[in-house]
């Protein structure tokens, strides 16, 4: 049975983009030399992994979130 969870669609989000990131690091390995600066599909290539790097770390990074006992992230201590 798969569960049909927040935790299991954020686990399988992860790993749907690692195959991604994974996937996309073989095309650009494979990809026949030399390589132009001007290779649309090379530079097409290399800014889909940034993007799929940039949404790993997103869904990995801590995110706070403000409330009235700890408005900052930087104080520690809550506020009254």
């Amino acid at each position: 049975m798969i569960e049909d969870s927040y935790t299991a669609c954020m686990i399988a989000a992860r790993a749907e983009l690692m195959s991604a990131r994974r996937l996309l690091g073989q095309e650009i390995r494979s990809y026949p030399t030399p390589i132009s600066g001007c290779d649309a599909q090379f530079n097409h290539l290399l800014a889909e992994r940034t993007r799929v790097t940039e949404a790993l770390e997103q869904l990995n990074a801590s995110v706070f979130i403000a409330t009235p006992r700890m408005p900052s992230a930087d104080s520690r201590i809550e506020s009254r």
